[in-house]
């Protein structure tokens, strides 16, 4: 008698080298050894947990949650970098990419994958804050968009900005996106 042939699906959702989950309206239906291993989730703990427990914050999980559908319904798909959290409340960079099964339905069913980027990514030594504003800045926005999409004045984000430079000692913005987004610079 030979063996079954191996369900080779299964097995590359399991081993795949990026973390992969499924979710259901924004909760986790099923995550490969991956997502749990960069996550610090035992398997069966974060089955049936909503995708908030990922998040650094309430606030940041209703955010995305807010934004992405929109995305979603215009091409199925969905990419961006932020900070993760991890089981034990260690915040981390990650590069996020989903996409949708029903574009009339985005949040229905999805399929995220993760790959763990704070080696080219500074978090640790930032505050939270400084954190949400080094995203902004990241994608992007001006001092401006990014006051009115946190919440803050023009002068508390241009704060955040200058403690961020002095952190990663960087000479302008530019420097410092470059910095942020892992490109060297030298010192």
């Amino acid at each position: 008698m030979t063996a079954p042939d191996p369900d080779y699906a299964t097995l590359s959702f399991l081993h795949a080298p990026v973390g992969i989950l499924f979710a259901e309206n924004r909760v986790i239906r099923d995550a490969n050894l991956h997502v749990c291993e960069m996550f610090g989730w035992p398997h069966e703990d974060l089955t049936g947990q909503s995708l908030e427990c990922l998040y650094p914050s309430r606030a940041e999980f209703d955010r995305i949650g807010a934004n992405v559908p929109d995305l979603l319904r215009v091409s199925g798909r969905y990419a961006d970098e932020r900070i993760m959290k991890r089981k034990n409340g260690e915040l981390f960079w990650c590069r996020v990419r989903g996409s949708t099964l029903d574009v009339e339905t985005p949040f229905g069913k999805t399929v995220w994958t993760f790959v763990d980027i704070s080696d080219l990514r500074p978090s640790e030594k930032l505050t939270n804050r400084e954190r949400e504003v080094a995203g902004k800045l990241v994608q992007g926005m001006t001092a401006k968009e990014i006051a009115r999409d946190l919440g803050l004045s023009p002068r508390t984000v241009e704060i955040h900005r200058g403690a961020l430079l002095r952190k990663l000692k960087a000479k302008n913005t530019l420097e410092l996106v470059a910095r942020l987004a892992g490109f060297p610079f030298p010192d």
